[in-house]
């Protein structure tokens, strides 16, 4: 009895350590992730369209115009992430660096539950959170203010509790604070993690329990209300928001997206419409590495029923959440799917760690060892030259809408004012202090800003204007006499 005691005891206690290392491993992850972002995408990067409308809710980085227009897709969720700062300072660099912090610690918060979540694997959750946070995506996104990364961690957080043995008051509370904050950047995406959740409740016997149930209802109720409240209040209802929604986004509607999901792994950061959108091969090493590695991981932990479970889990509510964007979202970003990278990497970590200790046992040590290190700097090297190439693009890009502003000064055109085009009409606006004049709007605007474009007939007369010296070509500025 005492021998069997013992033997208990020093299996509680090796378990305990391994959980400790790979806490620790998983902190120096996170810090790496952290770096890595900061010397890729450096914090002077000007704002982007979408960031510009988040941040333009507080005072500092308002301006002169009248405001960027916070359309129905939109949610409140980025701009309760940027409060902290953006309340009372308009520091891009500043705002950049806050949300650094949040993200690092969101990649810790998501991946810390699956130390315990796979009790036989520990380990996984470190190389999870290294495998998610190696992408281009992840990296790019990380200082920025954007949602789906906090989608991600959220939806990976919140499963991760939810697989823990006993459904304690502390871990139900994880599991609606990871369902709420997932909900509250993006509605559909929370509904595509809550509904695997409930149903695993429903039909899985170790699962079956009103604390989980309560928690997954709980959670998305608490992030969705919000919507629900401003649909109400701005829009006239659900119906009506979802609707306008629907017109922003170009129509949902029943589409087969998939295959552009698959071409823009590379980018481009908005792909509206994909038609012209090629697939080059290196840009698919993560979708292979995805496809090798997931099945690998799920069957190497075929005889560990929790840990395999886990497993199976963290695929059906990943495969959940790219499903809408794949069905009736009728264009597509590689960022809509970091939840699902984020939750493919729990599995995946399990095929690592199994080729791992299989090169161990192999005659040829040396050569498994080296096979596995040539496809990681393979993976990372298509990672971070991609992180690169776009930070480069969108630095150069985003300094043309202040190119454009310039010459609407030298014109002339100053606050108030109000400013067409045929694209990136906000983000020229604001960088003007112009109004945005909305798309069938009666009155004309007091400048055009065409890109490889002509201007419509009733501004031909019009001064024109050519804006030099920028990275896209063919900015035209059409100012009303």
């Amino acid at each position: 009895m005492a021998l069997d005691l013992r033997k208990q005891e020093a299996r509680r206690s090796a378990r305990r350590g391994r959980e400790q290392r790979a806490h620790r491993l998983l902190l120096a992850v996170c810090a790496l992730f952290a770096v890595t972002s900061l010397v890729l995408v450096p914090l002077g990067l000007r704002l982007g369209w979408d960031e510009l409308v988040y941040a333009s809710r507080f005072g500092p980085f308002a301006g002169p115009g009248a405001g960027v227009p916070f359309s129905a897709p939109r949610t409140r969720g980025v701009p309760l992430l940027l409060a902290p700062v953006a309340a009372w300072s308009d520091s891009v660099v500043l705002l950049r660096a806050w949300l650094t912090l949040l993200a690092s610690a969101a990649l810790y918060l998501g991946f810390r539950p699956w130390v315990r979540a796979a009790p036989d694997r520990p380990e996984a959750a470190p190389v999870a959170a290294g495998l998610y946070g190696s992408l281009w995506i992840a990296l790019f996104y990380a200082n920025a203010a954007m949602p789906n990364h906090y989608t991600a961690m959220g939806a990976t957080g919140a499963v991760g509790l939810f697989l823990h043995r006993r459904p304690t008051a502390r871990a139900c509370a994880g599991v609606a604070g990871g369902l709420a904050l997932a909900t509250l950047m993006r509605p559909n995406d929370g509904a595509a993690v809550a509904g695997p959740l409930l149903l695993a409740t429903a039909l899985v016997p170790r699962w079956r329990s009103y604390a989980r149930a309560a928690a997954a209802l709980t959670g998305f109720a608490a992030g969705f209300l919000p919507w629900v409240i401003e649909a109400h209040v701005r829009f006239g209802g659900v119906r009506e928001r979802l609707s306008a929604a629907s017109e922003v986004q170009g129509g949902l509607r029943l589409t087969d997206s998939a295959l552009h999901l698959f071409t823009v792994i590379d980018g481009p950061l908005l792909c509206r419409p994909c038609s012209g959108d090629g697939v080059r091969p290196t840009a698919l090493e993560w979708w292979l590495l995805l496809a090798v590695l997931v099945p690998l991981g799920l069957w190497s932990v075929r005889g560990l029923r929790r840990t395999a479970a886990g497993g199976l889990l963290a695929v059906a509510v990943g495969v959940s959440v790219a499903l809408p964007y794949v069905l009736v979202v009728p264009y597509t970003a590689p960022r809509f799917l970091l939840p699902t990278h984020a939750l493919l990497a729990v599995p995946a970590a399990f095929g690592v760690l199994a080729a791992v200790r299989a090169a161990r046992r192999t005659r040829l040590r040396e050569l498994a060892a080296g096979a596995l290190a040539l496809a990681l700097a393979a993976h990372l090297t298509a990672q971070l030259t991609t992180v690169s190439s776009h930070y480069r693009v969108q630095e150069s890009a985003r300094r043309d809408w202040a190119r454009v502003a310039d010459v609407l000064h030298e014109q002339g055109v100053r606050a108030p004012c109000r400013l067409g085009g045929n694209t990136s009409v906000i983000p020229l606006a604001y960088a003007a202090s112009c109004e945005p004049s909305p798309r069938g709007a009666d009155r004309r605007p007091d400048a055009l800003v065409m890109r490889s474009a002509p201007p419509p007939a009733w501004a031909r007369s019009w001064t024109r204007a050519p804006v030099p010296d920028t990275y896209s070509s063919g900015w035209v500025v059409y100012v009303r006499p």
